[in-house]
């Protein structure tokens, strides 16, 4: 059934033909569902209660991104229960994620699935991101969702994309007041509006660099 439905809302996207996920990732992405709403009634990591819903609102708004995703390494930072980082990690088997978040319920939920699933290219990690020095200048992406402001996002992780690096930020309405706030190191690369069907609300992505 949750099959079925992410097939269904996969296949209402421009990403579909993009991402070519096979029998064995869908039913991996259906797992992560059913695993999340396990955890979810002991350890509350999400407020969405209703699988179907985890399928739209989770999983297919964030693999909505993968096109996005340029480099082989990114760090996720607020992950929560891993998200966007633990379906991208599914779709991109040769990218590798770091999962950053600073509460342990989260990393260990992280931890579980990716046992249990078989995820070999993600590296789970409890820390505030101010304080995670061990992969320094190294990511090609710095990934956010419903994390921070823009500026509070780009202050906090600027040590962490290579000289090249960027920074995509998963936000809802188009974020017209952060933007403007934005400092002038940091240049907006681009900006687009994304369909995520099942989702209701705006979704978009702004894709940064530092000058």
């Amino acid at each position: 059934m949750l099959k079925e439905s992410l097939k269904s809302l996969l296949s209402q996207t421009k990403i579909e033909p993009l991402l070519m996920l096979d029998e064995n990732q869908l039913d991996q992405l259906v797992q992560l569902v059913e695993q999340l709403d396990k955890w979810n009634k002991a350890y509350n990591l999400t407020s969405v209660r209703d699988p179907k819903q985890m399928v739209s609102r989770h999983i297919v708004d964030s693999l909505i991104i993968s096109p996005f995703l340029t480099g082989d390494r990114f760090i996720d930072v607020g992950t929560g229960p891993g998200l966007p980082g633990l379906p991208l990690a599914i779709a991109n088997p040769d990218k590798s994620f770091v999962l950053l978040d600073s509460l342990g319920k989260r990393i260990r939920f992280i931890r579980q699935v990716c046992h249990q699933l078989g995820i070999k290219n993600v590296q789970a990690v409890q820390s505030r991101v101010e304080d995670y020095t061990e992969q320094n200048n190294s990511f090609d992406g710095v990934l956010s969702r419903a994390f921070a402001s823009l500026d509070d996002m780009l202050t906090w992780c600027k040590h962490l994309p290579k000289n090249n690096g960027k920074y995509l930020a998963l936000k809802g309405q188009y974020p017209q007041q952060e933007l403007d706030e934005l400092s002038e190191q940091y240049k907006i690369e681009q900006i687009s509006s994304l369909n995520v069907p099942g989702v209701d609300g705006d979704r978009h992505i702004v894709v940064i660099s530092a000058q």
